[in-house]
Parts: C-alpha cells; sequence; structure tokens
C-alpha cells in the first residue's frame, strides 16, 4: 500500500478541487495538541523524523490516482491532475525529544494548498502516536528516579510497526534497551531479554532450565524466577549463579505478584548467597505510576520492564491534535468554532527559563532570556540537514526535563505548565475574529486587503 493513499477520503476530495480550482498559492498548517491529556505535565516532541522521510518522498504517481479513482468511483482520468504532484514546501518543527504544552505547534507546513492538504493524515497519525507514547515513557523514566528501564512493549503494541516505534521513542527519553531485535538493529539499541514461562516449563526443574541455559548463552545470565514458587525460584537461581560464577550483570527477574515484597526476600537470598552483584529485574504490567509505587517504597529493585502499558500510552492512547489551516495565500485565517478556536498566522514558541513559554507569531524578535523552539527542518521540499539522531535527542530531552517545574513532573496529579499568547499574536487573533464576524454579519465577504507577508502579519 502507497504511503500516499494512507489518508483520509476527504483529504483527496479538497485537493482535487484546488487544484481544479487553480488553488495552488502557499497555505500554512500548524499541527498541535489542543489539551493534554489528563495525567500529563507535558508532552514529549516526537515523529518528526518519520514525518520528513515521508514528505521527503511524498510524490502522487498513476497507481495513487488509480487506486483514488476506484474507491471514489470515478473514471481515472477525473483524478489525472493530481499525477505527479509532489511535496516541495517548508517544515518547521519542535525537535525531537523537546517537551511541549498544549497549543504549542509540534510543526508547520507551508506548501502549495493541494499539497499541504494531502499531506494532513499521515503526518496526524505519525506525530500524535510518537508524541503520546514517548510522553508516557517520560513520565516513566521521571518515576524510576534513575534506576534503568527496558522497553518489552513489541508483543502488545498494535502492530510491528507501532512496536519498532515504541522502542525508538523509549530509547529516545532514556530507555537503556529493548527485546525488540528488529528496532535495537536499526536504531543501535541495546537488546535485552531473559527467557519465557514456558521455557521452564518444557525442563524437569527450574534448576535444569537455568543449567541449560546456561550451556548456550555465555551471559549475563538472568533467570526468570516465578514459574511455580518464586522463593523456590530464586533459590534454584541463586545455587546455578553461585556455581557459574559467570561475573557481574547477571540478575534475576520477578514478572509476577507481590513485586516490593517478593523483591525484599529476593534481595536477602541473594546476598546470604554472595550474589550481592546480582540484579533483579521487575516486569508484568508496569508503568509510571507502579514503578513511582515501587521505587517510594524502598523495593530493592534495580531495572525496570515496562512492556504493554507504555507501548499503547494506555492511561491516555490518543492525543486531542489538530493541523489547522493558519495562513492561505498571505493572508491569516482561524476557525471560529465553539470549543475550537484557532489562532491564525505562522507561529513560533519562544522559550524561557523554567519551560515558560511564550506563543508568538514566526516573525517575532524573541523576547529577551527566550530561545525559538522551531526550527526549519525542511526546505523546498529537501531537508536542511542531515536526519537527526537519538543521543542529540535524549540529550535535550534530558535538559528540559531538568528545567520541568515540580508541579509538572509529579507522577500523580501534574499541573502542566500553560503558555501564555504574545501581545503581538493576541491582536492578529482580534483582528482576523473581527473581520470574519464582520463578514458574517454582512453575509458576503469582505474586500481583501494586502497579503500578511513576512514583515507585518497583522496586516490582513
Amino acid at each position: 500500500m502507497s504511503q500516499v493513499t494512507s489518508t483520509d477520503l476527504y483529504e483527496i476530495t479538497m485537493a482535487l478541487s484546488y487544484v481544479r480550482e487553480g488553488m495552488r498559492a502557499p497555505a500554512t498548517f500548524s499541527l498541535f495538541a489542543r489539551n493534554l491529556p489528563p495525567g500529563r505535565g507535558f508532552l514529549v516532541a516526537a515523529g518528526l523524523e518519520p514525518a520528513l522521510d515521508y514528505l521527503s518522498e511524498f510524490r502522487v504517481e498513476k497507481s495513487d490516482t488509480d487506486e483514488f479513482a476506484q474507491v471514489m468511483h470515478l473514471p481515472p482520468e477525473d483524478l489525472a491532475t493530481l499525477r505527479g504532484l509532489a511535496f516541495d514546501g517548508q517544515v518547521r518543527a519542535v525537535p525531537e525529544g523537546r517537551l511541549v504544552f498544549a497549543g504549542e505547534p509540534l510543526l508547520e507546513v507551508t506548501a502549495p494548498l493541494p499539497q499541504a492538504q494531502l499531506v494532513e493524515t499521515y503526518l496526524l497519525s505519525l506525530v500524535c502516536h510518537q508524541t503520546a507514547v514517548a510522553a508516557k515513557a517520560g513520565r516513566c523514566v521521571l518515576a524510576a528516579a534513575g534506576r534503568p528501564l527496558v522497553d518489552f512493549s513489541l508483543r502488545r503494541c498494535h502492530g510491528p510497526e507501532a512496536g519498532s516505534q515504541a522502542a525508538r521513542l523509549c530509547a529516545m527519553v532514556g530507555f537503556a534497551g529493548t527485546s525488540n531485535v528488529a528496532a535495537a538493529a536499526r536504531y543501535g539499541i541495546d537488546a535485552s531479554g531473559t527467557m519465557a514461562h514456558s521455557y521452564i516449563e518444557c525442563f524437569p526443574s527450574e534448576e535444569d532450565a537455568f543449567r541449560a541455559f546456561a550451556r548456550t548463552h555465555r551471559g549475563p545470565l538472568t533467570f526468570l524466577v516465578d514459574t511455580y514458587d518464586t522463593d523456590r525460584g530464586v533459590v534454584a537461581a541463586a545455587r546455578v549463579l553461585s556455581e557459574l560464577a559467570r561475573g557481574p550483570g547477571c540478575g534475576i527477574r520477578l514478572d509476577s505478584g507481590d513485586l516490593g515484597l517478593l523483591a525484599h526476600r529476593a534481595r536477602e537470598t541473594l546476598d546470604e548467597a554472595g550474589l550481592r552483584d546480582v540484579r533483579i529485574i521487575a516486569s508484568g504490567g508496569l508503568d509510571e505510576y507502579a514503578v513511582d509505587a515501587l521505587v517510594r517504597d524502598g523495593a530493592p529493585i534495580d531495572v525496570f520492564a515496562v512492556g504493554t502499558r507504555v507501548g499503547v500510552a494506555a492511561d491516555a492512547p490518543c492525543l486531542d491534535a489538530a493541523y489547522k489551516l493558519v495562513e492561505y495565500d498571505g493572508a491569516p485565517v482561524m476557525k471560529l468554532s465553539s470549543a475550537k478556536v484557532t489562532a491564525p498566522a505562522p507561529k513560533q514558541v519562544f522559550r524561557g527559563p523554567g519551560l515558560q513559554d511564550v506563543i508568538g507569531l514566526e516573525t517575532e524578535e524573541p523576547p529577551e532570556g527566550t530561545e525559538p523552539l522551531l526550527r526549519t527542518v525542511m526546505r523546498d521540499g529537501l531537508r536542511t540537514g542531515p536526519p537527526d539522531d537519538l543521543g542529540a535527542a535524549r540529550a535535550r530531552f534530558e535538559a528540559d526535563l531538568g528545567e520541568l517545574p515540580p508541579a509538572a513532573r509529579r507522577i500523580e496529579g501534574p499541573v502542566p505548565t500553560a503558555p501564555q499568547y504574545s501581545a503581538r499574536l493576541e491582536e492578529v487573533t482580534a483582528q482576523v475574529r473581527e473581520r470574519l464576524e464582520s463578514r458574517g454579519r454582512h453575509g458576503r465577504p469582505e474586500e481583501r486587503t494586502e497579503p500578511t507577508g513576512s514583515a507585518d502579519p497583522a496586516s490582513a
């Protein structure tokens, strides 16, 4: 299936109408989250790199228009005007790994109107899913308080590609490894894994299973100890590990039950056997809430393996995000629908100390002591630089996390920072609203003023 045809039907019908009406002037669309999901003090910008890959390769071929025609029950010739359409616009975006808040553009696309319209659905799908998962994973990092985390989400994600994305996003916010072999190879992430309960069940005893595993794998070894009786499993693992003396890095994994209580008992058993360096790894339905509780209770767990709940962002799996037109042919536009009002004009986010943000116009000068978040990452359909890497994204995440106010860092009941509008953006918003409301009162379009251009966004 072509990425071009992976879209909503109305994107095609609108783009086709724009082309036939000769409406090819530049349009700017802004992609942003209207609100943060419940239980979130921040979001983590994510999905930009695959979005740029998609836009770099975007081109409508004959096979695409044939598929459009098939589902629209039209002759293929009726869609021929879309053939050859490729993305040659500009993208300004928040780099991956930065913390963002409600109302702030994650990215803005400026391109001829049919192009900017056709890419909407795919961009929303990429950015929304990945930003939601990255935020969940980032909160796990907060909860773990410096203890390593491993991604175990592949088998429960909504498809293999979603699992690959989750592994990448977890690495981006600081996870130490992933169980996902393909993602580990693709993104240079450390692969991590142990054994399943089924493996243990295939042998006469747990100890037999542990010894067989050790004969195949040099280590470090991690034994799953809770297939039958956890305390006995820990004793068997301790006996085998003591005899093998494989060195540091070995561990046992607890996957069920009262993980805090079991971890305390396991630690005592391991320490009494002289295995103070053997780590305790916990898994089994963990997310930031469970990890936070275990850390606060002082559970002697060295590594947390999180899977299902993080890979699907279980408590907040969707993002209330939008891709809205903010300027067409040089004139700022906005939506006035109840509860879904949008701010007009291309924008910039100016970040001050403590992640105090001001949303302003793209053309504004940064207020003193702030930095602009959105960067030009694509121009004329081409990347402005080499693809970003996970290390750089992780560094940005860690820097922003260090600046995040305490109220937004809370696992339970976080209070997100609310960005402010600049005076200039508020002025333009009021002017556009008045123009649109005047048009409605008079029942006819108001005479067009001069386009805003880059010098004065309020002149329309």
